[in-house]
């Protein structure tokens, strides 16, 4: 296994650890998740790409809701 894949795993594990009730270990979660797709040689995914999603992540979330304004 190499070093990426196991840091994938370790973020995706740790990812799924804290992915509880609430709506901020769901939002970690999903940042966590997102990362781990860096490196995931399968997903054609950059950093810019994790910043914008990270990024559309806590807009929903201090709007509360997926519909936009």
């Amino acid at each position: 296994m190499s070093d990426a894949d196991e840091y994938r795993e370790l973020l995706r594990e740790v990812a799924e650890d804290v992915r509880g009730d609430s709506s901020e270990s769901e939002q970690l979660a999903a940042i966590l998740y997102r990362v781990s797709d860096l490196y995931d040689e399968e997903e054609d995914t950059d950093p810019q790409d994790v910043y914008r999603n990270v990024k559309t992540i806590f807009e929903i979330k201090d709007r509360g809701t997926l519909a936009r304004d």
